[in-house]
């Protein structure tokens, strides 16, 4: 008894008992989780909002519906993935940009359209096998050469973005070539929506959605570091995990609405869009503001998991042009094999 009530005369008086340490860290832990929460919350709002208001102005103005649709609706839907990886890598988490980027890429196949098929058959024309699909898997293998050294510089990123203005390009003249008559349509039946009210109220969604993107990212952000810390894993698997999980929650409800609803081009056309985006755009522009160093395991795990579900597309929708039940499941089931493999990896 002696020797322990000499022991207790020695401890620090300031110190902070266990028990209390232990429930200040759950304390922390669980507003890390709420603020997660929130700020998807927020970035899906914000996300919505920003192409809600962005459609409008673009078809009041005249624009084409091709053009409205794979500028305004491809750039938002891969809004949230975009502004997490600018925040991440400008306040120094690049790994957490890039795991962003590669779990956003295996989720939207693995998980969306592994679950969409599962709901319903998705039925594919060939227009979109051709196009999307063939042009996700050479832009992913072409991703490649550019991270072979764990970098993606300015020269790297302006490469991206090339990438995506030439696919671009194609796309918008060759939906001209193939309906020549539709722009023209377009802007006769949207040319008596145009007033300065109209503008104004649009171009306020837009605001008020760019302003919620930023502020849910920042919330991500915080809170992902924040959980990565608390449970000792690295940001890239944080990135890779819940962060781009969270992020792939819009592409998953709007896939399963369209699937119902028997719109499986629309549904895999937006999933294989944002796939080409996020690469394209979304490493593209977030290099060029600040190069992005980051872990090698992204070569050794990641980058070879997203291109083995990638081309995995290939064999599922060429034969038959139809991602069936059974394809639904062996989607879903490579995606969490795949993701135990990064994680445990």
């Amino acid at each position: 008894m002696a020797g322990q009530g000499g022991r207790l005369e020695h401890d620090d008086p300031g110190a902070i008992p266990q028990v209390a340490r232990t429930t200040s860290g759950d304390e922390r832990v669980t507003r890390d989780i709420l603020l997660f929460i929130g700020g998807v919350g927020v970035l899906y709002f914000g996300a919505e909002w920003l192409v809600r208001g962005a459609s409008r102005l673009a078809r009041s103005l005249g624009v084409s519906p091709i053009v409205v649709g794979l500028t305004v609706v491809s750039m938002g839907t891969s809004a949230p993935e975009l502004v997490i990886s600018i925040v991440a890598s400008l306040q120094g988490n690049p790994d957490l940009a890039v795991g962003n980027v590669m779990g956003s890429n295996l989720a939207n196949i693995g998980l969306v359209l592994g679950i969409s098929a599962i709901l319903r058959p998705l039925h594919v024309s060939t227009k979109v096998v051709m196009r999307e699909v063939g042009v996700m898997v050479v832009i992913t293998a072409l991703l490649l050469p550019l991270i072979l050294d764990s970098q993606i510089g300015r020269l790297e990123g302006s490469l991206l973005v090339t990438m995506l203005v030439v696919y671009l390009t194609y796309v918008v003249w060759r939906s001209r070539k193939d309906d020549p008559e539709a722009p023209h349509v377009e802007q006769q039946q949207e040319t008596g929506d145009l007033s300065s009210r109209m503008i104004l109220r649009h171009s306020a969604l837009i605001v008020v959605g760019a302003l919620g993107l930023v502020l849910g990212a920042l919330a991500i952000r915080e809170s992902a570091v924040a959980l990565a810390e608390a449970m000792g894993i690295s940001e890239l698997v944080i990135g890779l995990t819940l962060v781009s999980i969270g992020t792939s929650l819009p592409e998953l409800a709007c896939c399963v609405v369209a699937a119902l609803k028997h719109e499986a081009d629309i549904a895999v056309g937006n999933i294989l869009g944002s796939n080409i985006f996020n690469i394209t755009f979304v490493l593209g522009v977030t290099s060029i503001l600040s190069p992005l160093g980051f872990h090698p395991d992204v070569l050794r795990l990641e980058f070879p998991a997203v291109m083995f579900i990638t081309v995995l597309m290939l064999p599922i929708v060429w034969n038959r042009l139809v991602i069936r039940r059974r394809e639904g499941f062996a989607l879903l089931s490579t995606y969490l094999l795949l993701f135990a493999f990064v994680v445990m990896g």
